[in-house]
């Protein structure tokens, strides 16, 4: 078996989800698949994605990004948790899994996370800028920084009986993972937490695949490698990042 990481497909752009649509139904049965996160804020389109990838791969596993969390199509009483259990649910039903998936050899942990400030202050810049203040719903006095503490007590943190254990999280786990232009770093608030490390470590995680930031990250911190395999966006795209990416070599370096 071996281990794709695949995030921010964003199968609302046409050409994303042709992709998909053209990904071979015969070349990966016998493998395995880490989804990071931001396939799309609709749920045909999620619901459509996730049992595509499940036709084509043998085990997928899921973890939502902030754009599946979007609930600005959705009546006034449903909030992003709601879309979260709906989400686990969906997945469940179309054979995808957001659980941690557990062999003797290999274990591969989803986390749930949002940001919290710890990566930065918002700026005025970003508010006004930053859809999921916009697109995202949550229950009343209920904030950014509390959010990300509610989805991170909802992961494991009992270390996995196996060889290798490999984590996966949306967002970034350490703002020293963040590559972009000086353009950009208005937007390093939102991009992850620096509470999630200490999770990725206290599992014993030997690789950790993330998402959001849309680049090509293999970088090792502190004895574990972070991989981000980013579709992204099409203006984004390169012959590197509109290609599946084997993670084996990583795991066995």
């Amino acid at each position: 078996m071996r281990l794709f990481a695949l995030s921010d497909i964003h199968i609302d752009h046409p050409t994303n989800r042709q992709w998909v649509d053209e990904l071979s139904l015969h070349d990966h049965r016998h493998d395995a698949l880490i989804l990071a996160g931001d396939v799309s804020d609709s749920i045909a389109s999620l619901r459509w994605c996730l049992e595509a990838l499940a036709r084509r791969f043998h085990i997928v596993l899921f973890v939502p990004g902030n754009h599946d969390l979007w609930v600005y199509r959705e009546a006034p009483g449903i909030d992003s948790f709601d879309r979260l259990d709906h989400l686990r649910t969906l997945a469940a039903d179309h054979g995808v899994s957001t659980q941690a998936w557990i062999t003797p050899e290999l274990a591969i942990v989803p986390l749930l996370s949002w940001y919290d400030g710890t990566f930065g202050e918002y700026s005025p810049e970003l508010r006004q800028r930053w859809a999921d203040f916009r697109a995202c719903r949550w229950p009343a006095g209920v904030d950014d920084a509390a959010v990300c503490a509610r989805l991170l007590a909802s992961n494991t943190t009992a270390r996995p009986v196996a060889r290798t254990v490999v984590t996966f999280s949306h967002f970034v786990p350490r703002r020293d993972l963040l590559t972009r232009s000086e353009k950009w770093t208005f937007l390093d608030p939102v991009m992850g937490t620096s509470a999630l490390d200490p999770c990725i470590r206290e599992l014993g995680s030997h690789l950790h695949v993330f998402g959001h930031s849309h680049r090509q990250v293999t970088i090792e911190r502190d004895g574990v490698t972070y991989v981000n395999r980013a579709f992204g966006y099409p203006a984004e795209q390169t012959p590197e990042s509109a290609r599946l990416h084997c993670i084996d070599p990583w795991l066995n370096a």
